[in-house]
Order: C-alpha cells, then structure tokens, then sequence
C-alpha cells in the first residue's frame, strides 16, 4: 500500500497539471458516476490527506480517491501513450494540455464539497498536512495501551500516513518488536516525531530511503529483507504475518536488536 509520502507526490502531480484548469472531458469509469460529465469545469486544487486524494472541481464537487494497494495516478500529455493498460483506467480528467488518469484506484466517489468529512474526518493528524501535531498523535495512539504498535501505527485514525513499510522501519529505529503494546513503547513522542522527518525527507524522492543510502538494495533497515540479514548486528531479518483477520500484514524485525 502507498505511504503517506507517495500520496503527496500524486496531489503535488495532480495540482501541477490540473489546477487552474478548465476540463475539456471527464470520463470515471465506474458504474455509479459513469454518466457524470464535468467538461467545462474548473479544478480548483487537489490535496492530499493521508493516504486520501481530495481534487476539488468546479464550485460544488471533490473527487474522493484513494490508491488503496495497487491504484497511481498518471500525468500525461494528450498524446503521450498510457504507461499501464486502458482497462485498468478508473478515471481520466482532460484538459488543454495534460490528461490525468487513476489507474485501479481502490476508492473513487463524488462527493458535495462540503461533505468532505464524510471521507476523511475519521484521520488523525496528518504528519504531512497542516493539521500536524505529535501530541493528538500520540494521545490517539495512547487510547489503546494495550494494542500492538505496528497495527496502531497502521491506523490512520491515530496518525495519518504510515503504511507498512514506514511501520516496519520506525519499530526497528525505536528498538520495539512490531508486537509491544503501545503503552510499552519507550518515547512514543520520540517515534512519532521520526515518522514526521522520515515522510518529509523522502516526500520529495521518487525512491524511498529510511538509512539514508540511496543505493539499490541499500535503502531500508529491515522492510522486504526477510532473506538478509541485520544491518547493525547481521542477526537473520525475521517476517511474520500480523494483525486482524483479512487484514494482515507483513512485519520485518531483527530478534536481536528488536526482541520480544
């Protein structure tokens, strides 16, 4: 699933191109908006809250999407060939000179702008959003002592932006196993305020990077590197499913630096 940085990339992308814009065409291939036309429409600004896109057209409409897993949008010229197949296409926003098409977004709707809320008034604070602030974070996350870290951390209603892999990287750098309840976590003001740096330092990258080594296979300190070993101790990297039933996620820890 996209991190919160990857988000901001797609509405910086998306704001770039389409912002200030008049549409020349609409096309959201979906079957509850497939006869939605917002050609002649202005876009006024897309924003990103999370993992959440909000672009906001016209005087009265937001588009509400969301990557989910396997969802990016694309900024084309109108004669650029698409990079992934038509048919995985959800929505095409046309203009003059750009054409924006999300790819097997998880989420698409159209929503009355000032119902906004309705799609993201659940999140917490936004560790790259205006609305940031560490203490709600960790007062959010203190709510529930008793639940493992890695799934609060997942939560977008305790902070928004985290996905599995920024999880992984900050349980490693904080010394916790994915699986400590939050309440045990050594300064979680501290772990929080990491997450902050670690998303505004890569938001600008098109490569991700939590050790500082923009080098291939050099990037992260325990995420996807369950058949490697310990960066700092060369302890074997160990993997383990987690979380609720259908929601499970993948956790990488090092069980010397990491121990339960």
């Amino acid at each position: 699933m996209p991190e919160g940085d990857t988000v901001w990339r797609a509405a910086r992308s998306l704001e770039r191109a389409l912002s200030g814009q008049v549409l020349t065409a609409s096309d959201f291939r979906v079957p509850e908006l497939a006869t939605v036309d917002l050609s002649g429409e202005t876009v006024v600004e897309t924003l990103a809250r999370g993992k959440h896109l909000l672009t906001r057209i016209g005087d009265e409409h937001t588009l509400h999407t969301h990557l989910k897993m396997e969802g990016s949008w694309h900024v084309y010229r109108p004669a650029d060939r698409w990079k992934r197949p038509a048919h995985q296409a959800r929505v095409v926003l046309t203009t003059d000179g750009h054409r924006a098409v999300g790819f097997s977004l998880g989420i698409v709707e159209l929503l009355p702008r000032d119902r906004e809320d309705d799609a993201v008034g659940h999140l917490g604070p936004d560790l790259l959003g205006p609305d940031w602030d560490p203490a709600e974070a960790v007062r959010r996350l203190l709510a529930t002592p008793d639940r493992p870290i890695g799934e609060a951390l997942l939560d977008q209603r305790n902070l928004a932006g985290i996905g599995n892999m920024y999880k992984a990287e900050l349980c490693f750098i904080a010394g916790v196993h994915p699986v400590t309840p939050v309440g045990e976590v050594p300064d979680l003001l501290r772990m929080v305020r990491r997450a902050k740096s670690m998303l505004e330092l890569n938001k600008e990258r098109a490569e991700q990077t939590t050790t500082g080594d923009l080098r291939r296979g050099a990037r992260m300190w325990v995420y996807r590197r369950e058949r490697e070993t310990c960066r700092r101790c060369q302890t074997p990297i160990a993997v383990e499913m987690h979380g609720e039933a259908g929601r499970e996620r993948a956790s990488y820890w090092c069980p010397s630096c990491q121990p339960r």
